[in-house]
């Protein structure tokens, strides 16, 4: 059985797409990132949570004060990447849920009124939106480069307050000059499905 997306998708999406190390100076636009985000907010989540946070680093000062925050091997990059975000979960999401998943309003609080069950479930809910997030920057055409090789209390301090628990900081734009690393292998089916 074949995928009933176009093979070019595929191979924007997946196959092609890889963590971009280098990136041109061309702007990302704001246009760009509602556009992204547009397409990205619908992605399946439980009870339609929407903890993610998206925090655009623009201006030099940001930047810098981001840059301090990052593992060595990630500060060249992230200084002279078009558009740095930090992605974040909201652990107060819950107060979203009476609009959000109108089906069942009292999820809110027969579910989430203890922090330590928002904050699970915010994190992992946020994980999948900024998965799909990269997904959609890869669909605008442009290369993400997602990392965890940085200081998350740091930039949590520096950037959001304590009901936001930082992810990843991703860097976008257009890919440079010797972006890519080599395809690093991946794992068989057989390694990883198994049938019960």
């Amino acid at each position: 059985m074949s995928l009933v997306l176009d093979p070019a998708a595929q191979d924007l999406l997946f196959r092609e797409a890889r963590t971009a190390n280098t990136f041109t100076d061309e702007p990302v636009t704001d246009e760009q990132v509602q556009a992204i985000y547009d397409l990205v907010k619908y992605g399946p989540t439980a009870f339609n949570q929407t903890p993610l946070r998206i925090t655009l680093v623009r201006s030099p000062e940001a930047r810098e004060r981001l840059v301090r925050h990052m593992a060595e091997g990630n500060q060249a990059k992230t200084s002279t990447a078009p558009l740095v975000a930090i992605l974040s979960a909201d652990n107060e999401f819950h107060e979203e849920l009476p609009t959000l998943f109108p089906a069942f309003p009292q999820a809110k609080d027969l579910f989430f009124s203890e922090r330590p069950a928002r904050e699970g479930a915010a994190a992992l809910n946020a994980a999948l939106q900024a998965a799909y997030f990269i997904i959609g920057v890869r669909a605008a055409g442009l290369a993400a480069g997602p990392m965890t090789g940085v200081d998350l209390e740091g930039v949590r301090k520096e950037f959001l307050d304590d009901d936001h628990t930082p992810l990843m900081v991703v860097n976008i734009g257009r890919p440079g000059e010797g972006a890519w690393y080599p395809r690093s292998p991946r794992l068989a089916y057989d390694e990883v499905v198994t049938t019960v």
